[in-house]
């Protein structure tokens, strides 16, 4: 079944940019670096061995007096080359660390790109921010754009410390995109309609009223599902690949990193408190497309 399930999600989910926008290089002290990235003295670069056994590529854009660090899954037809200016952007507007990654078969990311390796991309690139920059699971905001949300709410699902979780854009589950179904069928994929219950922290959900990809009934369905809710904001004529140019699209979201900074330990130690299990043992388009091209 699960074989079927990876199947049905490389047929009509996945759209890699080709080719990728970048390359991953060593340079001459034997530092990664990437071509075609911005010179940031700022900024990281990973790569991340999975599950699986693909090397996913990673950047770490670091502010200086970050708190939080947002780790942030892109949407469906992006790799880093082509999101690296939103980053510069959210970086300075919002003054957090910003981990982002391109899933198996993006970009410098090895592999196929599969709903299940989306899973072990996002936990490899989780375990390299806890190794590499010590950065503990209530510090971490998980972020999904679109076809994101999936590895996102994943995370989200599993942990149960984590600061917060931002669904930009997130769909319910993959058939749901295309049709009007009110069961999950077996062969779905990115169930985020039955995964939302089981996270524990709060959730932001920004979804344009005019979005043509990914209805705005997925938006509001999640946030009415969320246990614990965060004031979403819903874009008036927002489609699916523009929110970023509202106004109100920064203005809140700074206004939601700000309230999870102020996030009181009282209030936080109503989460579980349990030590999660470790993941490891267990100007460009973005839009989703489903679909033949």
């Amino acid at each position: 079944m699960g074989n079927v399930t990876a199947g049905v999600a490389a047929k009509f989910a996945f759209f890699p940019p080709e080719p990728p926008t970048y390359d991953v290089k060593k340079d001459e002290n034997g530092k990664l670096t990437f071509t075609g990235l911005t010179s940031d003295k700022n900024v990281d670069v990973h790569l991340c061995e999975t599950k699986a056994g693909n090397k996913v590529a990673a950047t770490f854009w670091k502010h200086p007096s970050g708190r939080l660090t947002l780790l942030y899954s892109h949407g469906n037809a992006a790799d880093l080359g082509q999101m690296q200016d939103l980053f510069i952007e959210l970086r300075a507007h919002l003054r957090i660390n910003i981990m982002s990654y391109d899933y198996s078969g993006y970009g410098a990311s090895s592999g196929k790109p599969t709903e299940f390796n989306t899973y072990y991309d996002i936990e490899a690139v989780y375990n390299c921010l806890k190794s590499e920059y010590g950065i503990n699971e209530e510090d971490v905001i998980v972020y999904g754009q679109s076809v994101g949300s999936g590895p996102t709410l994943h995370l989200a699902s599993r942990l149960q410390r984590l600061r917060g979780v931002v669904l930009h854009s997130a769909i319910l589950s993959g058939i749901r995109v295309l049709y009007n179904v009110k069961m999950t069928f077996w062969f779905d994929i990115f169930k985020n309609i039955d995964k939302i219950k089981h996270v524990s922290c709060p959730v932001l959900v920004i979804h344009g009223t005019n979005d043509d990809t990914v209805d705005f009934s997925h938006g509001k369905k999640l946030w009415e599902l969320a246990p614990e809710k965060y004031e979403p904001l819903w874009v008036q004529g927002g489609g699916h690949c523009n929110l970023e140019t509202f106004p109100e699209y920064i203005k809140h979201l700074r206004k939601f990193i700000k309230a999870m900074e102020n996030l009181s330990v009282a209030q936080r130690s109503k989460q579980k408190l349990t030590n999660s299990p470790s993941i490891t043992d267990s100007k460009n388009n973005r839009c989703l497309r489903f679909g033949k091209r």
